[in-house]
């Protein structure tokens, strides 16, 4: 991204499927791993990367069939390819034992419900943020479609989530319908124009093949096992995962640190509200990631845990 130097890797996840990794800041920084949603890229988070690079080292990752990351192999997508390759991603930046903040937005918050229980998470894991997303009955709970729930809707709802029409360019009326589904009325229209710019960018085959994931989506059992200091941030104005979604991940975690409810944000709140986010990572880092700032390695005490 401009004006922040980039270093780019790649993550080789248990297929053998090559990541697109990207990490900014300093060395021996306290680390923040950031796993972006649905028909995003590693550019969703650009503003928490201006917002924390100086300090913190902040690693980002394309999810599988998004930007530079290629799609799924023949096994196709499951939650548990979200989980092998943040698996891979924390072992190909972290050092072994180190901890790191680990947030996700949307899709990237079911990453970490869908790794929770896996070895490496366990290892690396000092704390969480989990950004407007959910762990179940996705379809059900969306108000994008304007009707009272029921049936109904949750079938309508899964057409238009799952629709396999292209996007095709970036125009006025796109814009005005992405602004209606993912964000709030009160959205900035350079923010809109960003977002919109980075969902079109997103393959149409990964968009549908990651819908059907979705649709179906049951990670209670990965929200039990998520057992870290995780702070939770939702927007009221959120059709997508409404916020009843993040008060029951906060009801559900067995070390909820907080539930922020971010008034008339929608659901794309890296974007929305970059300073709320950043901030909560920051908080994060400061009080689960402490560093001896004068050699830049990991205190006894983090050694420790």
């Amino acid at each position: 991204m401009s004006g922040v130097g980039a270093r780019e890797l790649i993550a080789v996840s248990a297929d053998g499927a090559r990541i697109h990794v990207e990490v900014y800041g300093p060395d021996g920084a306290p680390a923040v791993v950031l796993s972006h949603g649905w028909t995003c890229s590693t550019r969703f988070w650009d503003a928490q990367i201006s917002e924390l690079a100086g300090d913190h080292r902040v690693v980002v990752y394309d999810q599988r069939g998004h930007g530079r990351t290629p799609g799924a192999d023949l096994r196709g997508y499951t939650t548990d390819l979200l989980a092998d390759d943040l698996e891979a991603v924390l072992a190909a930046t972290l050092a072994p034992g180190e901890r790191a903040v680990l947030g996700g937005h949307s899709m990237g918050g079911m990453t970490m419900m869908a790794a929770s229980g896996r070895p490496r998470f366990r290892e690396h894991a000092a704390a969480v943020l989990l950004c407007s997303t959910g762990s179940s009955r996705l379809i059900a709970e969306s108000t994008v479609v304007p009707l009272r729930a029921g049936r109904l809707r949750t079938r309508l709802t899964g057409a238009v989530l799952g629709a396999r029409a292209p996007f095709g360019p970036v125009t006025p009326v796109s814009k005005r319908i992405l602004k209606y589904v993912t964000m709030g009325p009160g959205s900035a229209p350079d923010r809109v124009a960003a977002c919109a710019r980075i969902v079109h960018a997103c393959p149409r085959a990964a968009r549908v093949a990651w819908s059907h994931v979705l649709a179906g989506l049951d990670l209670d059992m990965g929200v039990r096992e998520l057992d870290v200091p995780t702070a939770v941030v939702a927007g009221t104005a959120d059709r997508l995962t409404p916020v009843v979604h993040a008060r029951a991940l906060a009801a559900a975690l067995p070390h909820c640190t907080g539930l922020t409810e971010l008034v008339g944000v929608g659901h794309m709140t890296p974007v929305e509200a970059p300073e709320a986010v950043g901030a909560l990572l920051r908080e994060l880092a400061a009080a689960h990631v402490p560093v001896d700032l004068a050699t830049g390695r990991r205190t006894d005490k983090e050694k420790a845990v």
